[in-house]
């Protein structure tokens, strides 16, 4: 007997298929033990911010494994897992093996990006945050994460640095090779012969400083230290922000724009880039003028023309011997490379640098009883506000002439200045003085006694009672008897109007006259 197949049987079937389909095809943010990545293939974080799969910078041929950021046509890379070990053919993988290792092979060579041997309760996930963690599936124990390995760039949400553990940032060798640049970033506090404890960010070059500068400006509002960490503050973790450390060595601040769909240079310090006025410069934080050059010294000028990024001269060669001094200044962070001697005396420190025809410049940290001294083109020197932390004195050698020379401009200066505010001072007394003169001549006018009412009786017998009194005590001289004043306008009503009818006569001092009847006497 025949069996008949219900037309459900391969509907049923077709849909397996294509789920089956669908579920190979569809996004994923997960890599599960023993599955592998292609050239070809990639998984992306839960709400889409970061992809994570193999590329090729530029018109390379070399594939990398790398995270990006999804909306960013131009995939922007943000970590790269075989930067010094790129695969030469598009057969690579990137597989999570049943021991728990995430491992990119092709042909004969093989890389390991995290060595976990953790066996196969383990996944690899990529997070909203760019991270990248393998993780034990059932007491979710993070066995490994990219953010403990990071290359050129630092995300919201990584811990910046470990004080304790060494972190450091290193650039790519080039616009287009991932491979480890000479640059590395890193936040500490390298410099405990300049600041003690402090920290602050320091590229190096090789072995060599090549850029400091402490946490201000935009960096201070977005990075925080907590403990032994410096991390980005809450606020900020979920926006689009990265902190890149370029191919030329500088540090820059970059922010995602959905306007226009493209990274844009936030703000930085004024004077953050490396030696950005030239040898023997100073860059001004807090004016706008930016770049000048340091006392003594003046611009290159090449062709004609000058520029501040060539940076200075001096005006004055120094002469061997003690036949220099040096100018102070202050609130200054100190330029770079500087040498330790062993001396923890300022004075010491001073004539060291004094009596050595290779010493350009000396400063004393009296923090740590350090003595620091520059032989070299001095470069990345910066002024700083008056409230800022990290200002320090320095002392700049120059030629004894330099230094009467502005001692000379500074008094021509004040000479001019007292030109001009003493004939000012003299002009406003002068004006005083007249002013008085008027306002007490009013005065007397207007203040005067009433001749209509006086007793002139009283008044003589008081002036003769004065007079007297005044013989007695054999002085007798004329301005000590007082003598009556008068308002002018009682005068004319005594005598009326000085009519002729009251004049008596006239003297060499002029006109007498006689006062009316109804005056009191």
């Amino acid at each position: 007997m025949s069996r008949t197949i219900s037309p459900l049987v391969p509907a049923f079937l077709l849909l397996l298929c294509l789920g089956l389909q669908l579920a190979n095809g569809s996004v994923t943010d997960t890599i599960g033990p023993g599955q592998s990545l292609t050239t070809s293939e990639t998984i992306v974080s839960a709400k889409g911010k970061f992809e994570l799969g193999f590329f090729s910078p530029g018109n390379s041929t070399r594939n990398y494994v790398g995270i990006w950021y999804k909306k960013d046509s131009n995939r922007t890379v943000v970590w790269v897992a075989n930067r010094e070990r790129p695969f030469p053919n598009s057969s690579a993988v990137l597989t999570l093996n049943p021991d728990g290792n995430l491992v990119i092979s092709g042909g004969r060579m093989e890389y390991t990006v995290a060595n976990t041997s953790a066996g196969r309760d383990t996944y690899a996930m990529l997070l909203d945050t760019g991270n990248l963690r393998v993780t034990k599936r059932v007491s979710g124990v993070v066995l490994w994460q990219s953010f403990e390995h990071p290359t050129d760039t630092v995300l919201p949400g990584m811990n910046v640095s470990d004080f304790t553990t060494g972190w450091s940032l290193t650039s790519w060798k080039s616009t287009e090779d991932p491979a480890p640049g000479p640059f590395t970033l890193h936040l500490g506090s390298w410099n405990k012969l300049l600041r003690g404890s402090w920290k602050e960010l320091f590229v190096m070059k090789g072995s060599e400083i090549y850029w400091s500068s402490a946490l201000i400006g935009r960096l201070a509002d977005i990075l925080v230290i907590v403990g032994e960490s410096v991390t980005w503050r809450s606020k900020y973790t979920d926006e689009m922000l990265r902190m890149v450390l370029d191919a030329s060595g500088q540090l820059r601040l970059l922010s995602w724009a959905e306007v226009d769909r493209s990274w844009h240079l936030l703000p930085s310090p004024k004077c953050g880039a490396y030696a950005l006025c030239g040898d023997y410069s100073i860059c001004s934080e807090t004016t706008d003028r930016g770049c000048d050059c340091l006392p003594g010294f003046k611009q290159v000028v090449a062709e004609g023309i000058k520029s501040s990024g060539r940076g200075c001269v001096r005006k004055i060669d120094l002469k061997c011997g003690n036949y220099t001094k040096f100018f102070p200044l202050s609130q200054v962070d100190w330029p770079s490379n500087p040498n330790k001697l062993d001396i923890s005396d300022s004075v010491e420190c001073m004539s060291a640098c004094s009596t050595n025809c290779s010493c350009i410049a000396y400063a004393y940290d009296h923090r740590n009883h350090d003595c620091l001294v520059w032989e070299g083109p001095l470069l990345n020197v910066k002024q700083l506000s008056e409230d800022d932390g990290y200002g320090n004195d320095f002392y700049l050698k120059l030629d004894p002439s330099e230094l009467s020379t502005k001692g000379h401009k500074n008094a021509k200066v004040a000479g001019l200045l007292w030109a001009a505010i003493i004939p000012t001072i003299s002009l406003a007394l002068v004006f005083s003085l007249f002013v008085y003169c008027v306002r007490r001549k009013k005065e007397l006018k207007e203040n005067g006694d009433d001749l209509l009412l006086l007793d002139l009786s009283m008044t003589i017998e008081s002036n003769s009672s004065e007079l007297t009194e005044s013989i007695r005590h054999g002085n007798s001289r004329r301005g000590e008897v007082k003598m009556p004043l008068f308002s002018f306008a009682s005068v004319s009503a005594a005598t009326d109007n000085f009519s002729d009818a009251n004049k008596l006569g006239e003297g060499g001092f002029g006109p007498v006259y006689k006062m009316q009847k109804s005056a009191r006497y």
